[in-house]
């Protein structure tokens, strides 16, 4: 099953559009594994996807500690995304790919930069072959976005552009699984998804947090927010993801 489909699906049998990014846990805690856990297991009723980054990865491990996540997740009917930002070399990128996947995650994350010519087109060709997915990168979601994404750039026709129109269209003729545009710019997700329409869903972070207000990104075209500290550093994550589940349902 491809992971466009896999999520769509999570996604209807969840009746629920968040993805908990379960990058934080609280800092008194004295196994980050356990406590990870404990907040999965509390929330997972809420949400229809995990996404892990390196604040995890990098203390438990790919092996043991995050394999240990990820089969919790698949146990509780959760696809899980490895947010890796994918920026290397082509042959790099391949064995960066080929190492989360064979972890059991379901999808990556990619920074279009670096280019599709030995560049990203390794780590799609192995996501078809394994059936998993690639989400690009298109506007993320803190202050200094505009630094780098936010640019006007000349697109390969000679066409002045901001970068992340161009990294829209990238997503669209790559046949990405998901673009990520930050919750905290609705004006950028309206503007994406005008470009994508519903061949490539649109990932928005920063939401609680960081500011981005979960209402405000759903109207503007996101399909699935990502949704972190507010949740997972809450007195009462459970009932703050139920909270977010809810208001993403409310009109």
């Amino acid at each position: 099953m491809r992971f466009k489909q896999l999520m769509e699906e999570s996604k209807e049998r969840k009746q629920s559009n968040i993805v908990l990014a379960l990058d934080a846990v609280p800092s008194t805690t004295n196994n980050l594994l356990s406590a990870s856990l404990k907040i999965l297991r509390k929330v997972h009723p809420y949400i229809c996807a995990v996404k892990l980054n390196r604040q995890l990865l990098l203390p438990l491990g790919l092996q043991r500690g995050i394999r240990g996540i990820i089969e919790e997740s698949h146990r509780l009917d959760l696809p899980v995304i490895m947010d890796c930002k994918i920026n290397d070399i082509g042959y790099t990128n391949r064995v960066i790919a080929e190492n989360y996947f064979d972890a059991g995650f379901d999808a990556v994350t990619a920074n279009p930069f670096v280019g599709w010519e030995d560049g990203l087109k390794p780590v799609f060709e192995e996501a078809k072959r394994r059936n998993r997915g690639v989400i690009l990168l298109v506007y993320m979601s803190h202050k200094a976005s505009r630094e780098g994404y936010g640019q006007i750039v000349y697109d390969e026709h000679g066409k002045k552009k901001p970068q992340y129109v161009i990294f829209a269209e990238k997503a669209l003729s790559w046949g990405a699984d998901g673009a990520v545009v930050g919750g905290t710019y609705p004006e950028k997700i309206r503007e994406v998804y005008e470009i994508l329409r519903d061949e490539v869903p649109i990932y928005s972070p920063g939401i609680g947090t960081q500011g981005g207000d979960i209402k405000t990104a759903i109207s503007a075209g996101a399909e699935y927010v990502i949704i972190g500290r507010a949740i997972t550093l809450s007195e009462n994550p459970e009932a703050a993801a139920k909270k977010f589940r809810d208001a993403s349902q409310t009109p």
